[in-house]
């Protein structure tokens, strides 16, 4: 019989929030400040299919969910990072603040590429 080793639960008071905003999904997760996750969900993970993914309401459920899984951690600042351009940006931001945590700074922190890859060449029609 396999034991499994007891979860311990940690003092976390300040911490970062990732939220990843695509097209398709959106996906946040919770770390304390050395990046170690704390609680992550998706839109996916809690349900939502297609095109529901995305939208400013899927990323506000993603958050209410999260903030639930870490409030025995005693989390109550987190410095925001976001990436992406998806729709559910500016909702997520919002449902941190208003499921109780402090919101210190907001980065964005979305790859934008400096003469990386050749584009294509214009569709001739």
């Amino acid at each position: 019989m396999v034991k499994k080793k007891s979860k311990i639960i940690k003092n976390v008071p300040r911490g970062r929030a990732y939220i990843k905003a695509s097209y398709n999904n959106t996906i946040v997760s919770l770390t304390d400040p050395s990046g170690n996750v704390l609680a992550w969900a998706s839109a996916g993970k809690l349900g939502f299919k297609g095109p529901k993914k995305a939208t400013p309401y899927a990323a506000s459920v993603i958050v209410r969910n999260v903030v639930e899984k870490v409030k025995e951690t005693g989390l109550k600042e987190v410095q925001v990072f976001i990436k992406g351009v998806g729709m559910g940006r500016e909702s997520a931001v919002r449902s941190l603040y208003s499921n109780g945590l402090n919101i210190l700074s907001i980065k964005d922190i979305t790859p934008l590429p400096h003469n990386g890859c050749r584009s294509r060449k214009a569709r001739r029609v």
